[in-house]
């Protein structure tokens, strides 16, 4: 072999060592460096849909957690009100985005019923979503106008019933909790009452304390600011027992045994959205709930706290909508 050949061969032996200390630098870093997906996890603005108006339950709920997660990820989380639908115009929005974490969806009974109560929906929740996080546990309280004559929970069932077809009531929506909550009323009572659906609850107050229409079985949060307010009177709440937050509201199914209707809330993103992502969504929204100023506030609004894994708060959501879907069935409500 001539010299220059040896040169040549030593160059390749040297590049072919520098290339495998490199591939190996590389490999390794695979192996140790924060995934990608994750890294820098949020580095812009985080836009957080939820499907009511401005001002509504989920809406106050959504603002307190959102100032929250802005303040703990370092860029804001912001707040998008995309009614109509019964939130299933946010819904779709947050389905047909980028799953990149960067557009997120406030998840409520209103999801697990319209998957059973709309026919003609363009998308599939449960297959569609993945499950980030849980926030609360919730009631809804029937509060009514303060013309209305009725006191009392048995008191407006004999009103009803005297009454047939001429008491309406009010909803943030077809396919909400507080829609589905009334029809599950109107079954087990007997009562004929006229659904008028408003795209979101804050809208419908002024109607309700002028007693244009009579009553709504709201989200706790607004209806409570509401009778605190004096606007309207309580006649009870819609779990199966009294609520903590407010112990001096009777359960309805004190008076109609077997009634219940106890909502949830959290976040849900599209589907595809990486695991490493949601872990951070997930961490931070269970650090938020463990904040005695944020326990505070939830509470405040009629709330109890639930962290939970993402599976956890997924399977939740499952169990939810098999559950309104027998509902949906039982009253025998549709909507196309």
């Amino acid at each position: 072999m001539q010299p220059n050949d040896n040169r040549t061969m030593g160059d390749v032996m040297l590049r072919i060592l520098r290339n495998g200390v490199f591939g190996l630098a590389v490999l390794l870093g695979l192996f140790s460096a924060t995934p990608p997906a994750a890294a820098g996890y949020p580095d812009r603005p985080v836009h957080w849909l939820i499907g009511f108006s401005a001002g509504g339950p989920v809406d106050i709920v959504a603002r307190i957690m959102a100032q929250w997660l802005s303040d703990r990820l370092g860029q804001q989380v912001i707040v998008e009100n995309r009614t109509g639908s019964g939130g299933n115009i946010a819904a779709a929005a947050a389905i047909n985005s980028p799953p990149d974490g960067y557009t997120l969806l406030f998840v409520a009974p209103n999801n697990a019923i319209s998957t059973s109560l709309y026919k003609k929906l363009p998308f599939d929740f449960l297959r569609d979503t993945v499950p980030v996080a849980s926030i609360m546990q919730l009631t809804n309280m029937l509060v009514v106008s303060n013309a209305f004559p009725p006191k009392t929970v048995q008191e407006f069932i004999d009103y009803c019933k005297a009454n047939p077809g001429k008491i309406s009531f009010a909803s943030s929506g077809n396919g909400t909790s507080v829609h589905m909550s009334a029809e599950l009323f109107k079954v087990m009572t007997k009562c004929d009452m006229v659904h008028v659906p408003y795209r979101g609850s804050a809208i419908a107050f002024p109607d309700i304390i002028s007693n244009k229409v009579q009553l709504i079985f709201d989200n706790l949060p607004s209806a409570m600011e509401q009778v605190k307010g004096g606007n309207v009177r309580a006649l009870g709440v819609t779990s199966p027992q009294r609520w903590p937050s407010v112990p001096d509201a009777p359960a309805i199914a004190e008076t109609v045994p077997g009634f219940e209707s106890v909502g949830f809330y959290g976040i849900s993103a599209p589907k595809g959205t990486p695991p490493e992502v949601i872990e951070v969504l997930n961490k931070a929204v269970g650090e938020a709930l463990k904040d005695p100023k944020v326990i505070a506030r939830l509470t405040e609004v009629g709330g109890i706290p639930k962290p939970m894994a993402p599976a956890e708060f997924g399977k939740l959501v499952t169990d939810e909508t098999e559950k309104w879907r027998k509902v949906v069935e039982f009253a025998g409500v549709s909507v196309d």
